[in-house]
C-alpha cells in the first residue's frame, strides 16, 4: 500500500525537527534531505508495526487543516508500505542452487560459506549495495 502523509518540518540548531501528526510521531535530520528521509523511514516502521498488529493505518489529513509555528513548514512525504516491508525485513529463507561436485568439493575444502558467496554474488549482479 503506498500513501503520502504530510510533515511538520521545524528548523533548529542541529537541523530539523519533523513531527508526523498522522502518527503521532516525531524524528529529526541533520538537513532536510535527511529530514525527509527520516519521516519517510518512521512511517514506514510505525506503519508495518501497525499493519503487524492488525490496526489500520491512518488515512493522512489534508494539508489545508494543519497549522504551523514561525520557521515550520509543511512537507509530503510518500512511503511504500509494501516496499519498506521487503527492504526491511530480516527473516532469511532457503534457497537450492545446483553446483558441479568438483567445485562444491573444492569450496568445502576452502570452508567457503556457500550462503554468503551467494548473497555476496546476488547482490553484483543486481548492483545493491549494503544497507
Amino acid at each position: 500500500m503506498k500513501n503520502t502523509y504530510p510533515v511538520i518540518l521545524t528548523p533548529d540548531t542541529n537541523g530539523y525537527t519533523v513531527y508526523i501528526p498522522d502518527f503521532d510521531i516525531y524524528t529529526q535530520g541533520a538537513d532536510l534531505t535527511e529530514a525527509i528521509i527520516m519521516s519517510r523511514d518512521a512511517i514506514g516502521l510505525m506503519g508495518i508495526d501497525m499493519e503487524d498488529d492488525g490496526k489500520i493505518l491512518p488515512t493522512p489529513c489534508a494539508v489545508k487543516d494543519i497549522k504551523t509555528n514561525d520557521g515550520s513548514f509543511v512537507s509530503l512525504v510518500d512511503v511504500d508500505f509494501a516496499e519498506y516491508r521487503r527492504k526491511n525485513e530480516q527473516k532469511v529463507v532457503k534457497k537450492n542452487c545446483t553446483i558441479p561436485s568438483w567445485l562444491c568439493y573444492e569450496a568445502e575444502k576452502a570452508n567457503i560459506n556457500f550462503s554468503q558467496v551467494l548473497q555476496i554474488a546476488l547482490k553484483e549482479e543486481l548492483h545493491i549495495t549494503d544497507r
